[in-house]
């Protein structure tokens, strides 16, 4: 029998934003989001709904994806991306003389859009490796937070966390995730999710 195909990595988070007209989903702006490390995936489905006769499960109706979220963990979000999922428009320049620096400023005008989210999972399977695109449709981030250590005896490499909510998307039958076939190389997923969630020029 042949091995199961086993995951050996992730890499190349991509972010770009969601528009819907009259059940088409398009995208614009894709960009890279950081480096992977890692990420998750927390689904939520309704309850099945049983029907019961002569004292015994007859029929099912299973449940369907309801929501749920995608925990990543990055190197540390590209200025670009970071602007891009928080909706932050406000920049001001605050300080005297040259100490006057550019700050992003979080206010009630930052608007998290709806973006997809796309990555490349690694897998191995009878020796061979072999790379997947796989594209979450219709997402929003949360607020992000900070985690920072002051550094000791040697670096503690620190990784940002991120998590956005996963929803089904506005086409006809309301999609939430692809997996894309199969490709020999890194660079041949990563073209197939781009050209659906098209790279800025």
């Amino acid at each position: 029998m042949a091995n199961g195909r086993v995951c050996t990595g992730f890499s190349m988070p991509w972010v770009a934003l969601y528009a819907a007209s009259n059940g088409t989903v398009s995208y614009s702006g894709g960009i890279p989001l950081a480096r992977g490390v890692s990420v998750s995936l927390d689904v939520e489905g309704a309850s099945d709904n049983d029907f019961y006769a002569d004292n015994v499960l007859a029929e099912t109706d299973t449940q369907l994806f309801t929501g749920g979220t995608v925990s990543l963990t990055v190197d540390g979000l590209k200025e670009a991306a970071r602007k891009l999922i928080t909706g932050v428009t406000t920049t001001r320049s605050e300080g005297t003389g040259g100490s006057a620096v550019e700050f992003e400023v979080y206010d009630d005008l930052a608007a998290a859009p709806y973006v997809g989210i796309a990555f490349v999972a690694r897998y191995m399977e009878n020796g061979v490796t072999s790379y997947v695109p796989y594209i979450l449709k219709k997402c929003k981030f949360n607020p992000e937070g900070l985690e920072a250590a002051t550094q000791e005896d040697e670096i503690d490499w620190q990784t940002e966390e991120l998590e956005a909510t996963i929803m089904r998307d506005d086409s006809t039958n309301h999609e939430w995730k692809m997996i894309g076939a199969a490709q020999t190389t890194e660079a041949a997923a990563v073209a197939a999710y781009k050209s659906i969630l098209t790279a800025a020029a």
